[in-house]
């Protein structure tokens, strides 16, 4: 990457005060930035770092204002955070386009089609009767199965397996190892206390700018789809049952659970290691605390839950202080009882 930093200034609408016509070869931290690089700066309590910084540029919002004299140039912008993000993007995309053609050995099957400006790395696999857009990027050892149907812009990382039937919208992200369409978890018991195989017959359906972490499994559905809807972003290390449907513009942190058949709303936020039992309906803009073990369906919207069960969140934060004081309000109980006994 090299820009000045009038273009950069230029892409992310900002306004330059200092040199405009700097050389930005790369982006760093603000505390590790040196020249050529171009850094932001968003949490305050990084802004003593901004006087000593050998960034080239640094990114800022509008209404900041500097405390000290400041030797490297600013670039104000409405939304720093947002704006750098916008640069990570622009640079990840001038990365990737060097990536097109097809490196050997690689294997496409009959009737499919990859569009151009696509890339397929080495011991990359497509199989029979797939659609591939343009300018998709499939990494080394990454597996797409039969009548798989992958849209423009998308990038399928080294490791991942796609399997067949699913469908994979655009500008999508599939991390390292990650499982599109694995066989659900469907089992149905017999006399003999044995399991027989439910046969698994559904797809995986990923909507537009879906991201999918690393080692995260997302199972196909028993009959239909399991369906990851628009901007959805899942972490790594998460479980995804058959039949599930993740809202619109969701987001998931790692090592979460969603068993079979429940849907989760749009503009939801799950945290860390939860768990979520079947046939769930989670309402929209939901939010569940860390380690939540949730059990029953939430219907209001907006709703924050958190605990094992989960239940609301100040409800569970006020029983987790009272849980805290236990030891101290017994005491003081055995003293009443006490006192009581003696009067």
């Amino acid at each position: 990457m090299k820009f000045t930093v009038k273009q950069i200034a230029t892409l992310l609408g900002g306004e330059v005060a200092g040199n405009d016509e700097l050389a930005i070869t790369g982006l760093a931290k603000i505390e590790e930035g040196k020249s050529g690089d171009i850094s932001f700066l968003s949490n305050l309590k990084y802004e003593p770092y901004l006087y000593t910084t050998q960034a080239s540029a640094v990114i800022v919002d509008r209404s900041f204002e500097p405390k000290k004299p400041v030797i490297t140039t600013l670039i104000f912008v409405e939304n720093s955070y947002s704006a750098f993000t916008r640069l990570l993007e622009e640079y990840n995309r001038q990365q990737s386009l060097g990536r097109v053609g097809i490196e050997q050995p690689s294997y496409v099957g009959e009737g499919s089609r990859v569009g151009e400006l696509s890339y397929q790395g080495a011991f990359s696999y497509i199989g029979k009767n797939c659609q591939i857009g343009k300018e998709v990027k499939i990494y080394p050892h990454a597996y797409v199965g039969n009548n798989v149907r992958i849209g423009d812009h998308t990038v399928i990382h080294a490791g991942a397996r796609i399997l067949d039937n699913c469908i994979i919208g655009q500008h999508c992200v599939i991390h390292p190892n990650a499982v599109i369409g694995s066989e659900g978890f469907g089992f149905a018991p017999q006399p003999d206390g044995t399991y027989k195989t439910i046969p698994q017959l559904g797809n995986v359906i990923l909507e537009d700018f879906v991201n999918v972490g690393s080692n995260t499994t997302i199972d196909c559905a028993t009959m239909g789809s399991t369906i990851i809807r628009k901007g959805a972003k899942l972490d790594n290390l998460i479980q995804i049952g058959h039949n599930v449907e993740i809202g619109k513009n969701t987001v998931i942190a790692a090592q979460t659970g969603v068993s079979g058949s429940t849907k989760i709303g749009d503009n939801c936020v799950i945290a860390g290691q939860v768990g979520f039992a079947g046939h769930l309906t989670i309402a929209n803009g939901t939010k569940v605390g860390a380690q939540s073990g949730v059990g029953k369906s939430v219907e209001e919207e907006g709703t924050a839950i958190n605990s094992s069960p989960a239940f609301g969140l100040k409800e569970s934060m006020r029983s987790l202080a009272i849980f805290r004081r236990l030891p101290d309000l017994e005491q003081r109980l055995t003293k009443l009882e006490k006192k009581n006994e003696k009067s």
